[in-house]
């Protein structure tokens, strides 16, 4: 049995905007199974355990914000053969598969390699939309910061086009008074 896990960072808050996350997965018998540190990432494992599987997010990267994070799962069995069928079982299923011409074989076989490919284009569909909805929330952070900077730099532009007039009117100012006093300017 596979196991496939893709976790993607869809949006950051906070002082540091580091969208790294670190994922570890553990076995039922807590050992480590893999890990990944990154943005966007992909773990693939054997589950040769039986249990409960355990995903560790951490946000060490970005101590003071949160992130929001997607996560897609899934499980798909490669060869999966149940257990409980024995050599008996196998022998007359194929002897039915010969009598037959082999079609019931061919047409469960090309069954299961459909499904598998349909699960992996579904998988792919699944992180590419992930993928985008985190490039959305990148553009709204990115166009929020331009609109904030572009408001107070406008603001500082027009004080300081204030200013310069003030003081410039202030240069030519003349006082009409007696004839010993000089005139500015």
């Amino acid at each position: 049995m596979s196991v496939v896990t893709f976790t993607d960072v869809q949006w950051v808050t906070g002082v540091g905007h580091d969208r790294h996350l670190s994922v570890t997965v553990n076995a039922p018998s807590s050992l480590v199974v893999s890990t990944v540190d990154d943005a966007t990432g992909q773990i693939n494992f054997e589950a040769e355990e039986t249990g409960f599987y355990q995903m560790c997010f951490s946000n060490f990267h970005n101590h003071f914000g949160t992130m929001q994070v997607s996560l897609s799962f899934g499980v798909y069995y490669d060869g999966y053969q149940d257990p409980a069928t024995g050599k008996d079982e196998q022998k007359k299923k194929e002897e039915v598969g010969k009598e037959l011409n082999n079609t019931l074989n061919i047409i469960e076989d090309a069954t299961h390699k459909v499904e598998n490919y349909v699960f992996h284009m579904f998988r792919y569909y699944n992180f590419g939309r992930m993928r985008r909805s985190a490039d959305y929330f990148l553009l709204q952070s990115n166009s929020q910061y331009v609109t904030w900077w572009s408001t107070a730099l406008s603001l500082l532009i027009v004080t300081s086009g204030y200013l310069q007039l003030f003081f410039l009117k202030r240069l030519f100012i003349s006082k009409t008074g007696t004839e010993d006093e000089r005139p500015r300017c």
